[in-house]
Parts: C-alpha cells; sequence; structure tokens
C-alpha cells in the first residue's frame, strides 16, 4: 500500500482560497421563503392569519388594550387555522390554543385588531383567545389547554395592566350584539381564572 500523501496542486489550492475570500453575505440564505415573525409571547409559535382578516393598528397607542375574550372554535385546530388564513373568512384571533397538549399558534399580532368578537369597539380593545373544540364537547377542555391558555391570558393581562377577573376577562356570549354562547356552560370559569391568578 502507497502510504505517500497526495499532493495538491496549485490550481486546487487557488479554488480554495478563492471559496473562502467569498463574502458570506453573497451566499444564499439557507432559510431563504421561510416565513418568520416574532411572537408576542414567546412560547407561541407564528401561524398567520390572512391579512384580509384583520385591521392593521398601533394598539395600544392607537387603541387601549383592556379585556382578553375568551373563544371556542367549533372546529379543529386545523382546520380553525385554515379558515383565518382563508381571506374569503373575514375571522380571526391573536391566538389559538390546541386542545390535546395546549400548544399555542399565534395568528395576528397583539399591535393589530384581530376580527373575532363581531363587535368593532371590542375587537379594538381586546385579545382574542380561541381555544380547539365544542361547547358541547367538554373532553376538548383538557388541563393542558386550560392551563397553557391561562397561562398565555395571564401574560397578557400583565404586560397592558388588565385586571384578572371575570370583568375583564369575557366570553365570546357576553360581547353586546352577539349571537354566540362559547366558551358555552362546559367552561369552568372559576378554574380558569384561578389559574390566570396563580400563573
Amino acid at each position: 500500500m502507497d502510504r505517500t500523501k497526495p499532493r495538491l496542486s496549485r490550481r486546487r489550492l487557488l479554488k480554495g482560497a478563492a471559496l473562502a475570500a467569498v463574502p458570506w453575505a453573497l451566499l444564499p440564505d439557507p432559510k431563504a421563503g421561510a416565513q418568520t415573525a416574532t411572537v408576542d409571547y414567546p412560547p407561541a409559535e407564528w401561524q398567520p392569519a390572512s391579512t384580509s382578516n384583520y385591521t392593521s393598528s398601533d394598539r395600544p397607542s392607537q387603541y387601549t388594550v383592556d379585556r382578553v375574550i375568551i373563544h371556542v372554535t367549533q372546529e379543529t385546530y386545523g382546520d380553525t387555522l385554515a379558515i383565518f388564513r382563508n381571506p374569503d373568512k373575514r375571522v380571526s384571533a391573536h391566538y389559538l390554543v390546541r386542545s390535546a397538549d395546549g400548544h399555542i399558534a399565534q395568528c395576528v399580532h397583539e399591535t393589530d385588531v384581530a376580527w373575532h368578537a363581531g363587535n368593532w369597539d371590542f375587537n379594538t380593545h381586546s385579545i382574542g383567545i380561541e381555544h380547539e373544540g365544542w361547547v358541547d364537547r367538554p373532553a376538548y377542555f383538557t388541563d393542558a389547554l386550560y392551563e397553557q391558555s391561562a397561562k398565555l391570558t395571564a401574560a397578557v393581562c400583565a404586560k397592558y395592566g388588565i385586571p384578572k377577573d371575570r370583568e375583564h376577562i369575557l366570553g365570546h356570549y357576553q360581547v353586546p350584539g352577539t349571537d354566540h354562547s362559547d366558551p358555552g356552560p362546559e367552561w369552568d370559569w372559576v378554574r380558569y381564572i384561578r389559574l390566570v391568578n396563580f400563573a
């Protein structure tokens, strides 16, 4: 077996030197085309709604944020994200909480006005949080969903100075003019408000 080292040609050395001199800024970004955005709540994953489904704003400068509105989707997590992405649906929420594990998607930035309450005044002054499930199927309201949602609501309340009580954390059914009943009679408000206050 020949144990002599292979010799590098002058041409090969010059090619290597030229490649080393290329600035990294000129090379393609390996994440090019990937959709990235900063979330307002760090544990959340960015899953943007269509820009046709919310109003760009500069909250809290343009509108104060003084309440949180709790919703139940009446759809699956995946179907809800698809609805928010569909520009013909004209609906969105700031956050969506998955039933099985409490995973949170952010769909609209908190500075913007999500279209979740069906009442412009309430939309402009609130953060909307959707929860995967159906109002008449309490099995969707898992421990993980309650716990992760409560942590999110507590963070929103702390950020905007919102009291952690039922006067400021509302169900969709409490919005004036609504025909919705969510989160429904199976939603455990006592447990939820307790979790928010201890988060």
